[in-house]
């Protein structure tokens, strides 16, 4: 259904997000980067649930990431050990700080799942040196596109770094969910740019 135009409320434990999804149809020259001494990427065959949940909440929280940390075990068992996706941990001097999954179970596309790095790691230059790696794994398979989305509940510069990396916007829509503040899924202080809003 077609929102219309001007202000729509929202429930009062509901979030709501502009989400972004862009592609790229062939493969771009790699951008310019720089490597940290102790960087490494290594593939995680049948990750361990507890240990990827632990990841995607260190990296996530902040952001609202909440699909996988709210999803049935099970569930999230059968997507991350599909010979159809790939798990990559980037560690730094051997502490797991960044999260790569290569989705490839839709026919001819990869799908950027999720990308991301712990705080600790942002600013560092790891962003630009991961994607490269996730483009060239990517293509590595015989793909007619990659693509991903974002939205407005991520960092401010995902989408600006997404565009920069080689995908192209081609198409929004809204979310809305419940607030994983209030579902207890995450903790009530985890993003405190966006303030909890309860009923009542």
């Amino acid at each position: 259904m077609l929102l219309p135009d001007g202000y729509s409320d929202l429930p009062a434990d509901k979030l709501a997000a502009i989400v972004t999804s862009l592609q790229m149809t062939s493969r771009p020259a790699p951008r310019a980067e720089r490597a940290g001494d102790g960087w490494t990427l290594r593939k995680v065959d049948h990750p361990d649930v507890d240990w990827y949940r632990d990841l995607y909440r260190r990296i996530g929280e902040d952001w609202l990431w909440f699909s996988r940390a709210s999803m049935p075990a099970d569930t999230l068992t059968a997507i991350i050990h599909s010979p159809d996706v790939e798990v990559y941990a980037f560690a730094n001097d051997g502490v797991t700080q960044g999260l790569v999954e290569l989705d490839y179970r839709t026919s001819g596309e990869c799908e950027l799942a999720f990308f991301g790095l712990t705080k600790d790691a942002v600013g560092s230059g790891a962003g630009r040196w991961l994607m490269n790696r996730a483009i060239e794994r990517a293509w590595a398979r015989p793909i007619r596109r990659f693509w991903v989305h974002t939205c407005t509940l991520d960092h401010q510069d995902a989408l600006a770094f997404y565009v920069r990396s080689g995908f192209v916007p081609f198409r929004r829509q809204i979310e809305i969910a419940d607030d994983p503040r209030l579902t207890g899924a995450f903790s009530r202080d985890a993003a405190p740019h966006f303030p909890v809003i309860e009923a009542g």
